[in-house]
């Protein structure tokens, strides 16, 4: 993206934000105690890749964007710098006759899809909340954020089930027993493996008839918390060439996508045990770094007695420990794993296991500004062509935290 470009962009959204805030809070009266917060931060890293991963990945430790042969990208050894986690987002808590209604609007800078690579602005958060019901894009109920550790790496664990998505949710139990049920933005991919290319596949087209169903239970006490998760999803494929003249199959067929999160947080003193385990068929989609949710089928492809493919088992794990040393010093060293059961008709390159770990160190010599390096490994393993290959990367960061309060008690 254009540098001159992006300033504009954010130039012209500080100024909606500037018009915005006081708008908004001029529309409740003292009484209300209505509360807005404007919040964010500006964030560098650098670091060096002693080996490779694709291009439009260079800043992420993601095991599924290194290489899946000898020397893919080029050779080892590259330097990387940029921006593109800093974020902003706005906060509102006012109060109605229904009860409190809160609201989170929040974006940040890095570019995924089709602006993989690029620095631009990206949807992270769209979301009200009233009493009991919720409505937009936040956090996925199969997943628990809080597994999340105090690295400065963007993508994070590899094992962990990461997905903000678009919802509607009810929940009719908040506080230390809580319950949230939602039906979310249904979505699914499909790897034709050794097939690809094949015309018989040119008319398979997905679909999904139905919301994914996801539903977690969580108990926090003083000790941390413990959190159950569950999701349900049907994916179906369509050949839409199946009554055209010639073709003599009909390979439409459907898959059962069902996953079970178990993660917690346990409290010691002043540090926290982050970790979860995370087996499902068909939940790819919902992984923090994992690949198609659908597989291909090697036994007779063709013959329509038999599925095309099938939802592929996925088992994810996922431990850190995050440790304060001091008012002025953390440190957070983990593990993480993805495994995928391939599927028999997946190309022998496909992915099929991916490992991440780090261990920082990070100052923060006065309050919002922190600073550090942090040490990450990512390894990836073919399908069945016995090729793996492990990447190094030494990062520093500095983040610079804003934020300013309206109204509120």
């Amino acid at each position: 993206m254009d540098g001159r470009k992006g300033l504009v962009r954010i130039s012209v959204m500080a100024c909606v934000l500037a018009v915005a805030v006081p708008a908004a809070m001029a529309q409740s009266t003292p009484e209300e105690k209505a509360k807005i917060s404007l919040y964010g931060f500006a964030m560098l890293d650098m670091g060096y890749d002693f080996n490779q991963n694709d291009p439009d990945w260079f800043d992420v430790m993601r095991p599924t964007k290194l290489p899946e042969s000898e020397d893919q990208f080029g050779k080892d050894g590259r330097f990387y710098s940029g921006v593109r986690q800093s974020r902003l987002g706005v906060k509102s808590w006012v109060p109605t006759k229904l009860g409190e209604l809160y609201t989170i609007f929040e974006f940040e800078l890095f570019g995924t899809g089709v602006d993989a690579g690029q620095t631009t602005f990206r949807l992270r958060q769209a979301y009200g909340e009233l009493g009991h019901f919720g409505a937009g894009q936040t956090w996925s109920p199969f997943m628990d954020p809080d597994v999340f550790p105090n690295s400065i790496e963007y993508w994070g664990p590899s094992g962990m089930v990461f997905f903000r998505n678009v919802q509607l949710r009810w929940m009719p139990l908040k506080g230390d027993h809580a319950v949230t049920i939602a039906l979310e933005r249904p979505g699914a991919s499909g790897d034709p493996g050794i097939y690809a290319g094949a015309t018989e596949l040119n008319g398979i087209s997905g679909r999904f008839p139905f919301p994914d169903l996801s539903a977690n239970y969580r108990r926090t006490g003083g000790w941390g918390h413990l959190q159950v998760a569950g999701i349900l999803r049907e994916i179906r494929w369509d050949d839409l060439e199946a009554n055209t003249p010639g073709h003599a199959y009909d390979l439409s067929g459907s898959a059962l996508g069902w996953g079970i999160n178990v993660s917690t947080n346990v409290k010691f003193k002043r540090n926290t045990l982050r970790a979860s385990v995370v087996y499902g068929e068909g939940i790819e989609n919902y992984m923090n770094d994992a690949t198609a949710d659908v597989g291909i089928l090697q036994e007779n492809p063709l013959n329509p007695a038999r599925d095309l493919g099938k939802a592929l088992p996925v088992l994810g794990l996922v431990a850190f420990y995050d440790c304060t040393w001091s008012d002025k010093w953390t440190s957070t060293i983990g593990y993480s794993r993805v495994e995928i059961d391939n599927s028999s008709g997946q190309s022998p390159d496909a992915f099929k296991t991916g490992q991440y770990a780090l261990v920082n160190a990070l100052y923060y010599p006065v309050k919002d500004l922190m600073f550090g390096p942090e040490l990450q490994w990512g390894q990836r393993q073919n399908n069945s062509d016995g090729f793996s290959v492990s990447d190094f990367r030494v990062q520093f960061s500095v983040k610079y935290n804003f934020g300013k309060v309206w109204g509120g008690v």
